[in-house]
């Protein structure tokens, strides 16, 4: 007998369509929480994004309402749906909320349960908070960006990934309402979060912000073995142009790597500073007699930590990726059949090979609104005066 999901039962409003807030209801809704995504009906939503059918997993198992929470009514009916929810996601920009009036006070006396989560680039209050800005932003305020390695114009790097909009902002959010759940849980209260992404990306660099603040040491690229300032710890490019990433910091895995490689030489002066570029060119020309992955087959079983730098395409083949089930079948209404990632976070059931997801044009106004306590025609009523959707 299978258990049930582990947020079988908790009922999620997400007023977001992109960025850290849906990033994080993407999670909510892989541990089995009913999410219900609240947007504008299109046409009151022309500052609000609509993302590729296919990103954020394609909205699987989520579903999907659209209501003008600017009207009155479409406020009213938001406010009943908040008021026999269990979360509140939403991303506008700080004071908003209140000004709709839908915000964590006016949810909050309805439901006193209420765990009500603000996602923000800087937070609610102080001097930035009113700021715009995007994952490059946060990287950049938090640190990340100047502790990257440099471009050839010794610029900061731009990131591969939106790692200030998925983690600093989705999974911070995400950790946030389970703690608030859990809390409420033994208290029955709910309460307010105030997710600010840029203070989640100090966390990333906590290890740096705390070497200064105790030290008075000015961490940046090359400062330290983590950023590039010994050569165990790099990238280097084989024969055929692609690349291998090297993480050989512990002197074991460091000799093992240097006796592979024929470099045995230079097993005495893994952290000699005076000798990094000696070493790192004798590695460049190591690698550079094979293909990268003939050197993978050979070093990677051997406690040398070398992996290949995939390409996007390349990792989705991935035989350790494909065991593990990290893939599935999306089947859509318009699109048809893909793949995609599927549900990834430890503990979930991986099972389920494939998933219905919906076009963008359906929505689940009608039932949701009923099962919150609305009559059809208050509803109709609403569709008709473009409310509701």
């Amino acid at each position: 007998m299978s258990l049930p999901a582990h947020l079988h039962g908790v009922t999620v409003l997400d007023l977001s369509s992109v960025g850290p807030a849906a990033r994080c209801s993407r999670i909510l809704a892989d541990y089995g929480a009913t999410v219900i995504k609240v947007a504008p009906p299109p046409r009151k939503g022309g500052v609000q994004i609509q993302p590729p059918y296919y990103a954020y997993s394609a909205q699987r198992g989520m579903k999907r309402v659209q209501v003008d929470i600017k009207a009155p009514d479409g406020k009213a009916a938001f406010l009943r749906l908040a008021a026999t929810a269990d979360v509140v996601i939403e991303s506008f920009r700080p004071g908003v909320v209140g000004r709709l009036g839908i915000g964590y006070d006016d949810v909050r006396r309805l439901n006193p349960r209420i765990v009500y989560c603000s996602t923000s680039g800087y937070g609610q209050d102080g001097p930035a908070a009113q700021r715009a800005g995007h994952d490059i932003n946060y990287l950049a305020v938090g640190g990340f960006l100047h502790c990257s390695g440099r471009r050839a114009n010794g610029g900061p790097p731009i990131p591969g990934a939106t790692v200030a909009d998925s983690a600093g902002g989705g999974m911070h959010a995400t950790i946030a309402i389970l703690a608030a759940l859990l809390r409420r849980s033994t208290t029955g209260a709910g309460e307010y979060l105030d997710v600010a992404v840029a203070e989640g990306v100090l966390f990333f660099t906590s290890l740096y912000i705390d070497q200064h603040l105790a030290t008075g040491a000015a961490p940046g690229p090359g400062h330290d073995v983590l950023t590039g300032r010994y050569a165990c710890y790099d990238t280097y490019q084989a024969r055929d142009g692609k690349w291998l990433a090297v993480g050989a910091i512990e002197p074991a895995f460091y000799k093992s790597l240097c006796t592979a490689i024929g470099c045995e030489q230079w097993i005495p002066h893994q952290l000699d500073d005076g000798r990094q570029e000696e070493i790192r060119a004798a590695f460049r020309a190591a690698f550079a007699r094979r293909g990268r992955d003939e050197w993978v087959a050979d070093l990677a079983p051997g406690d040398t930590c070398v992996s290949p730098v995939y390409a996007i395409d390349e990792l989705a083949g991935d035989a350790q990726f494909r065991l593990r089930k990290v893939f599935v079948e999306a089947r859509h209404p318009v699109h048809g059949t893909f793949t995609q990632v599927g549900p990834l976070m430890a503990g979930i059931d991986r099972s389920a090979s494939a998933y219905d997801v919906p076009d963008s044009t359906h929505t689940d106004t009608d039932e949701v609104l009923r099962r919150a306590g609305m009559d059809q025609q208050d509803i109709d009523k609403m569709r008709r005066e473009g409310v509701v959707a």
